[in-house]
């Protein structure tokens, strides 16, 4: 196994602080694409598209996007999570490319939750 170099630390230092650092409050919120196979099967990957080009238009760096397989409801595919700093968070379901860039708009860049769309409050 190779060691370690000191830039090999900074990069792991970097992946592990991008991760954690909405509990620590510096971003505004986490969104995540739920892209288990259900969720790409349903249309997650426009929902994904719609998401990266609302956030790339609002021109912000302080919104984490990541995604996860399935979360066990395939009927409500695709979904998607919405993590506010300090709120609970708020699933989504049935979402598509329209609704996805709604939700960004108004709940991630204006704290108002969709609850039109809006599946389960974790």
């Amino acid at each position: 196994m190779a060691k370690l170099t000191i830039g090999d630390l900074k990069k792991i230092k970097d992946k592990v602080h991008s991760e954690t650092s909405l509990r620590a409050g510096e971003h505004r919120a986490k969104v995540t694409v739920h892209m288990g196979t259900c969720g790409i099967a349903a249309g997650a990957r426009p929902v994904m598209d719609s998401l990266m080009g609302a956030i790339a238009e609002a021109n912000v760096s302080d919104v984490i996007v990541t995604t996860s397989g399935c979360a066990g409801l395939c009927s409500q595919e695709p979904m998607v999570t919405v993590e506010l700093t300090g709120q609970n968070p708020i699933i989504y379901g049935k979402i598509d490319a329209n609704k996805m860039r709604q939700i960004f708009m108004r709940h991630v860049m204006q704290g108002e939750v969709q609850t039109s769309f809006a599946i389960a409050k974790v």
